[in-house]
């Protein structure tokens, strides 16, 4: 009975043992299980890269001349010489009005000079006569005083009588209004047989210059003295004179062919806004652009030494940027990062939170934790610097 007690306590020892190696075993695959479980994800070392960023302002277009047209005179539009829309030299006589009232009323200006030159000439010769019975004491000097007050009252009535006619050719030239500068004819609000006059509200139509075309566009303070710092020059148009030339954004997202310059902003500072107004000109040859029309000037900025990263490499919580940046310990950090989008395509110009050398996780973000080991392997990220397809220019 001893012999089977003793038996049976060896049995039970020899259980204990094996369930306790059996539990060693199944530690030790589970730790090797969990060494297998350390993943592999592309990463990329940030390196410093040349790039161009643009950025765009709504702009306004105007002619660099725009003349309303109006009549001088009052009278009924006669002829109408040119269509909306035309092109038309300095010069040229844009509408006619009626003048039969006027080419009458120079007629009789006329005929007023000539009985003005009959009674100027009618003094003359009566003083002729006086001046001889004077100097012989036949009549007295008052007689030859009063004619030459007769003569000169009709000099000067004959001056107001060529006055008056030089007045009314004035106003008959009056009737065909003539353009003051070439350009692009506007609309028509007067139609022949309209009554207009100088005091008529509305003009009878513009006359605008487009031969260049002024795109006035707006910075704000900040953005206004980042452009200016650092420029070399005495003033403001030399500054401007050192920028590179810009370019002009139509409405149907196509590119003005001739590119143009920032030529001055206005000296004061819209207290509302903040903004200061900023006029750029571009050559207008053919036309293309009109006054009254709407674009952007697209300003670009060459930056030497950038940190650029693949946007897939972020991910934005709460409005921030962060990044997985890998440390010497293989584990991922999530870094919150400061970046710029501009106008790279798929990338990020990061302005503060890495440096030039630090790895970042390329992709699979997603499935990442902080402090989570990974093992990297190092791919090349190549040029990041290039920019988002741009409108085809039009070819002026």
């Amino acid at each position: 009975m001893e012999t089977f007690t003793h038996f049976r306590n060896f049995g039970f020892i020899l259980v204990v043992l094996a369930t306790f190696s059996c539990a060693q075993k199944q530690q030790g695959g589970g730790q090797a299980g969990m060494a297998q479980q350390v993943k592999e994800y592309p990463v990329i070392a940030v390196t410093q890269q040349s790039t161009k960023l643009f950025k765009d302002y709504p702009a306004k277009l105007e002619g660099q001349q725009t003349v309303e047209i109006r009549s001088k005179i009052a009278g009924y539009i006669d002829k109408i010489m040119v269509d909306e829309g035309a092109f038309v030299k300095k010069g040229q006589v844009l509408f006619r009005l009626n003048a039969n009232d006027i080419q009458a009323t120079v007629r009789s200006a006329e005929a007023q000079v000539k009985v003005a030159e009959a009674d100027v000439n009618s003094a003359r010769i009566n003083m002729e006569k006086t001046k001889p019975l004077v100097e012989k004491n036949i009549i007295s000097k008052f007689e030859l005083e009063s004619v030459e007050s007769v003569l000169k009252s009709k000099e000067a009535q004959m001056a107001q009588a060529k006055a008056n006619l030089e007045n009314a050719k004035a106003n008959l030239q009056y009737t065909m209004i003539t353009s003051p500068a070439e350009g692009i004819i506007g609309t028509f609000p007067y139609r022949v047989g309209s009554l207009v006059s100088s005091a008529t509200a509305e003009p009878l139509t513009t006359v605008s210059n487009t031969v260049k075309v002024y795109a006035y566009f707006s910075l704000n303070e900040k953005e206004f003295l980042a452009m200016t710092k650092g420029l070399e020059g005495k003033n403001l148009q030399e500054k401007f004179a050192t920028l590179p030339e810009v370019s002009l954004v139509l409405a149907d997202n196509s590119v003005h062919g001739q590119t143009g310059r920032i030529e001055t902003a206005s000296g004061l500072i819209n207290q509302q806004t903040g903004a200061v107004n900023v006029r750029a000109s571009f050559p207008n040859e053919e036309g293309l652009l009109r006054s009254g029309g709407s674009g952007s000037v697209r300003i670009p900025q060459l930056i030497d030494s950038a940190l650029i990263i693949p946007q897939k490499t972020t991910y934005e919580l709460q409005g921030k940027h962060f990044v997985y940046v890998v440390g010497a310990d293989n584990k991922v950090r999530n870094t919150e990062i400061e970046v710029l989008a501009g106008n790279l395509k798929d990338s990020y110009i990061v302005t503060s939170g890495l440096n030039a050398g630090d790895k970042i996780v390329l992709e699979g973000i997603a499935s990442l934790r902080n402090d989570t080991e990974i093992k990297p392997k190092l791919v090349e990220a190549g040029s990041l610097s290039e920019n988002m397809p741009t409108a085809t220019p039009v070819k002026n």
